[in-house]
């Protein structure tokens, strides 16, 4: 392995985490991302892992096909103060985070959303306690 080669920055890969989590919750490939962007799809492949940097002009760019305010992609970055219990906020916000970042958190999500009655959404939480409970036994 080569020692010169250079780590990722812990922003570039947050920023690159934050994109892939955006992309994902609408469902957008990382072809359809580049398409629309004039780039490959391996360009958003090493943005979304933090290899590649994302200069400003282009995080304006993604924001604006992700439908997101580029301070979206800076939420919970490392170093981000936080006012409110330090700490919570960044576990939290990883904890959802790598949830949404997983098919399965992805396509529960997109399903649970689609289901209007709240009861019968509250009883699909029973459920998923029930079946977490269950599984600790």
């Amino acid at each position: 392995m080569n020692k010169n080669k250079k780590k990722p920055n812990p922003i570039d890969i947050h920023v690159g985490g934050r994109i892939r989590l955006r992309r994902n919750m609408l469902g957008m490939s990382q072809e359809k991302l580049g398409e629309s962007l004039g780039i490959t799809f391996q360009q958003i492949q090493k943005y979304e892992k933090g290899t590649n940097r994302v200069g400003a002009s282009r995080l304006q760019a993604i924001a604006s096909v992700l439908s997101a305010p580029v301070s979206f992609f800076f939420e919970g970055a490392p170093g981000e103060d936080t006012e409110s219990a330090p700490g919570m906020a960044e576990e939290g916000a990883a904890y959802v985070v790598d949830f949404l970042n997983s098919s399965e958190g992805i396509q529960l999500n997109r399903a649970f959303v689609k289901v209007g009655d709240p009861k019968v959404r509250r009883r699909i939480i029973d459920l998923v306690k029930a079946l977490a409970a269950e599984s600790q036994d």
